[in-house]
């Protein structure tokens, strides 16, 4: 029986999170640069991206760069920038074929002008698009967007907009980058990596976490059905006992 038929498509998530980590790795086990690995990557964003439309999944944000990145060597950095400038550009027809909408989440001002600025065409190539969200952690750091998050809260209550009594987790949600999306039900981390690398820890209070050896370059359609399977078998109490669940 092949993998995709032994899925529920009744309870596939409905936000998936993924760490897209392996590449320089990748990539010197081809006697490569490391930015050879990022650009093979590439097709591992769109096809997981297909293999997510497939199952039902309605957003899939990708942990493209983060603030830490900058600490890159140079030339590594400046060869992400340009990629990210001409991936985006080169991605829309393939995005509106797959009715995807982009998104991005992060301090997008620092990014380069390019940059930038083919980020915003092709979101607005892209506006009209519903089958499924696209999502790029650009620039992120979920440390930077908390402590965002508290700065704006703070200033409302300093300009008498808000009570200190009136601040929840609901409020607290309308502030993160997020606040568009539901929080993700799975994150897949690749590479054998096991940590969050300061992505979405305010989100992904009860996310499911499953990673995999395989670097990101070979990830493909069945490895995310793999994990969407073992995300289907698992239980998830929120906190509750297993019988309160029945």
């Amino acid at each position: 029986m092949d993998i995709f038929s032994q899925i529920d498509l009744t309870k596939s998530p409905k936000h998936i999170a993924i760490i897209m980590d392996g590449n320089g790795r990748w990539a010197k086990k081809q006697g490569q640069e490391r930015l050879f690995g990022h650009s093979i990557g590439v097709d591992s964003v769109r096809d997981t991206l297909s293999a997510a439309k497939k199952i039902g999944v309605k957003y899939v944000t990708f942990y493209a760069f983060s603030t830490e990145n900058w600490g890159r060597p140079q030339d590594e950095v400046e060869g992400l920038m340009d990629l990210m400038v001409k991936t985006i550009a080169n991605e829309v027809p393939a995005m509106n074929e797959n009715g995807a909408k982009l998104w991005s989440i992060g301090d997008v001002s620092g990014l380069p002008q390019d940059c930038q600025d083919e980020l915003r065409i092709a979101k607005e190539k892209t506006a009209q698009n519903s089958t499924i969200n696209m999502i790029l952690a650009l620039n992120y750091s979920s440390r930077w967007e908390i402590t965002e998050a508290i700065k704006n809260i703070a200033e409302k209550v300093e300009n008498g907009l808000l009570k200190s009594t009136e601040i929840n987790e609901k409020l607290i949600n309308e502030e993160m980058n997020t606040q568009h999306f539901p929080d993700p039900e799975l994150l897949i981390r690749t590479s054998g990596e096991q940590r969050l690398s300061n992505f979405l820890l305010w989100q992904m209070a009860y996310t499911e976490f499953y990673f995999t050896d395989v670097l990101w370059p070979d990830f493909r359609e069945e490895d995310l059905f793999k994990a969407v399977l073992e995300y289907q078998h698992r239980e998830r109490r929120f906190g509750q006992v297993s019988e309160q669940l029945i």
